[in-house]
């Protein structure tokens, strides 16, 4: 009855860690509870680089992903006319023209969470269905956790050295030790559903040979798909089987009564031409609302030997997909310290990184939550988001995802070296934000927010040409270099959409401490 690691919840978050420390240390006694008997849908399909990599090179899960769920060719965005009447073939495109250098996937979560748990089944971890936790007894120090246990009707008590919380929004640690953090800066609803018979984006004789040439005849269907607009953005992501999964993200507060039936959802769709045309033969299957996406945590991580992995922690906003990434660097911690906690290390060891571990982490996430805090009022500018582009995906590669790939997440010098840094990299995201907002502004005064929204197409990768060196060794150096010549680049490309030529022209390369500071950049 008695076990080292208690997992609250089957989901993704969950199922993942449990195989991570299933071969890291197979001896290790695990079990998931999960309180639902069959995994339903769920949103979080799609994946990045980060995450993917995590699913593929860490857990070794490649060839089932590509056998079972479908890869990706990147995030592929849509601009419309202010009357939301433009016609796909028409509307400005930003995305790629061939699969991403570093592979990523769309997730049918439902046949994944399932999946995931049979595989951990057969590899000797302890899977219960349908059981619910009813009391949970978190201790102190290193005293055992003792959780009661409900399923079929009988209940049990079992003891665990470590708690992981992976039970999703309902959050079983956070509320019992009042760790939920509400984001008020950032609200955001959702409404999403699955659909069947959704048109193939890529099918040319309906929306001309032209619009297939213009990505070089790749296939945009695999995309996870973006139409932007004004405070909202609409997702379209295909699933393995011929379902899509179509949401809306935004600022929905004032309608969500009306969306939240599928009838409500499917008017407001049809309410953008480009969106109606694919859901002229669809047949809607489910529907779902909520209320608000951004939470924070005020631990991670604790001493307690308690975790938080998923949405049990937090979540900050999906329109970069950036679910599994959390997930992959919160389960990487927890790996580490529960796998040196159970190899007898002693509690200096692990619970010298622990507090290292969950700063990082929270830094991250106010991060995250620093791209879209205020700047949804742009989304429906193609000028404005092709420039936000260049910051944002820019950025993730050579700040985030170029180190991840490299193993340093888990390196202690590099995660101190970054938390030295945090002052001033969440100083650089503000004079960022700052000038973003200051762009959206000025195109909406000077009637010119829509401007470029049809017959523009990006690629993506002018302005980031490294992505097929994302992962080799660098020297430091390279790295700040490479963060200079993104962030002066972008600084310019805000400059110049506000009309000021010759500051944009000028040869002066403004330096990184200048960019960080707390003058305004533009």
């Amino acid at each position: 009855m008695s076990l080292d690691v208690a997992i609250l919840g089957g989901g993704m978050a969950g199922g993942l860690l449990a195989r991570q420390l299933h071969r890291e240390v197979p001896a290790a006694r695990i079990a998931i509870f999960e309180r639902s008997n069959e995994s339903g849908f769920k949103v979080g399909e799609s994946l990045v680089e980060l995450g993917s990599h995590y699913l593929v090179r860490r857990l070794g899960l490649s060839r089932y992903l590509y056998q079972h769920h479908l890869p990706k060719n990147g995030l592929r965005y849509f601009f419309d006319d202010s009357e939301r009447n433009a016609e796909l073939a028409q509307m400005s495109e930003l995305g790629t023209v061939n699969l991403p250098f570093h592979p990523s996937f769309q997730l049918d979560r439902a046949r994944f969470d399932t999946d995931l748990l049979e595989m951990n089944a057969s590899e000797g971890v302890e899977i219960r269905r349908g059981a619910r936790v009813t009391q949970l007894h978190l201790e102190e120090g290193s005293k055992r956790h003792h959780l009661e246990v409900e399923q079929r009707g009988r209940s049990e008590t079992r003891s665990a050295r470590w708690v992981v919380d992976a039970s999703g929004r309902s959050g079983l640690v956070a509320r019992e030790r009042g760790w939920r953090v509400r984001e008020t800066a950032h609200s955001v609803q959702a409404v999403w559903g699955r659909f069947e018979g959704v048109a193939d984006v890529d099918d040319w004789q309906q929306w001309g040979e032209a619009f297939g040439e213009r990505v070089r005849h790749t296939s945009r269907g695999i995309s996870t798909l973006h139409f932007c607009y004004p405070g909202y953005w609409i997702w379209v992501i295909p699933l393995r089987g011929g379902l899509t999964s179509i949401g809306v993200v935004g600022h929905l507060q004032k309608r969500l009564a009306a969306l939240r039936s599928e009838a409500g959802f499917r008017a407001f769709l049809e309410e953008h031409r480009a969106l109606a045309s694919l859901l002229v033969h669809a047949k809607a299957v489910d529907t779902a609302t909520l209320r608000q996406l951004a939470h924070g945590t005020r631990h991670f991580f604790h001493a307690d030997r308690i975790g938080l992995t998923g949405e049990s922690a937090a979540f900050a906003d999906p329109l970069y997909s950036p679910g599994a990434d959390f997930i992959a660097l919160a389960n990487d911690f927890l790996c580490d310290l529960i796998c040196h906690d159970l190899g007898d290390e002693t509690e200096a060891g692990w619970q010298k990184r622990l507090p290292l571990f969950d700063e990082f982490m929270r830094f991250r996430l106010e991060a995250a939550l620093r791209l879209y805090r205020g700047l949804y009022g742009g989304l429906g500018s193609y000028e404005f988001m092709r420039l936000k582009w260049d910051f944002d995906i820019a950025s993730y590669h050579n700040l985030w995802v170029w180190p991840y790939l490299l193993g340093e997440y888990t390196q202690p010098s590099f995660l101190r070296r970054q938390l030295r840094q945090k002052r001033f990299v969440l100083q650089a995201l503000a004079n960022f934000s700052d000038a973003f907002q200051k762009v959206e502004a000025h195109l909406r005064e000077n009637g010119t927010y829509y401007r470029a929204n049809l017959g523009r197409f990006s690629h993506g990768l002018e302005n980031i040409d490294f992505l097929e060196k994302v992962g080799l060794p660098r020297p430091r150096r390279a790295e700040l270099e490479r963060t200079t010549a993104i962030f002066d680049g972008v600084r310019r490309g805000a400059l110049r959409l506000l009309d000021r030529e010759a500051e944009a022209a000028s040869p002066e390369i403004v330096p990184l401490s200048a960019l960080m500071g707390s003058q305004p950049i533009v």
